[in-house]
């Protein structure tokens, strides 16, 4: 199963891109018969939405090629996403502006909110008000929100709290556990079921 974890901050490092690159991990050492693929929105690596994406414009068709591909045989998706000023950040709201139904429709999506602070229920909260609205994303139940995330998720044992640590860690696993097997479901869904109709090519 192909796993794309999305780290939707544009910081270079940044606390998402940490949790992006254990959930690869974990995905990688624990959950049989995964293959994750972390790509990272750090320094703003796709450009502005603008509407010669809508033309086909050959530029823009070169620069996201490898990147709908990648999209396209996904089976999952997690994705990571910083709280700034109690919002998504643009980068990431601008990567639901490139891709569709055809890279992302029918498929789960797993939530990691991560705040600093105490706060990351309002990114959740947008991301499941309008995000999937289009490209028919399909958000699983659970979610994530990783709380004073500098404490927890760090490689040296003795720079997290271990408590918090702990309890984020076997969350994710199970929720991970949860995400492959709306995958396998919604794979079996996908195959059976015509899920593309251009009369209805938007979401109401």
């Amino acid at each position: 199963m192909h796993i794309t974890i999305i780290s939707g901050s544009h910081r270079n490092p940044s606390q998402s891109e940490k949790i992006g690159r254990y959930v690869e991990s974990l995905l990688d050492e624990k959950f049989d018969d995964t293959e994750p693929f972390l790509y990272s929105l750090a320094d703003n690596p796709l450009p502005l939405w603008d509407q010669s994406i809508w033309e086909q414009d050959e530029t823009w068709v070169t620069r996201l090629a490898p990147l709908k591909e990648q999209l396209s045989k996904s089976d999952a998706f997690v994705i990571i996403v910083p709280e700034w000023h109690g919002q998504v950040p643009a980068g990431l709201k601008n990567f639901f502006l490139m891709f569709s139904r055809f890279e992302l429709g029918h498929k789960p999506a797993f939530i990691i909110a991560v705040s600093s602070a105490t706060g990351g229920a309002y990114p959740v909260a947008e991301l499941r008000m309008s995000s999937y609205k289009n490209n028919r994303l399909c958000y699983i139940p659970e979610q994530l929100i990783v709380r004073d995330v500098e404490k927890v998720f760090n490689p040296e044992p003795g720079s997290n709290d271990q408590r918090a640590d702990s309890y984020y860690k076997d969350r994710l696993d199970w929720c991970l556990d949860m995400l492959i097997g709306y995958g396998k479901a919604l794979k079996a869904m996908r195959e059976v079921t015509s899920i593309h109709d251009d009369r209805f090519s938007n979401g109401m």
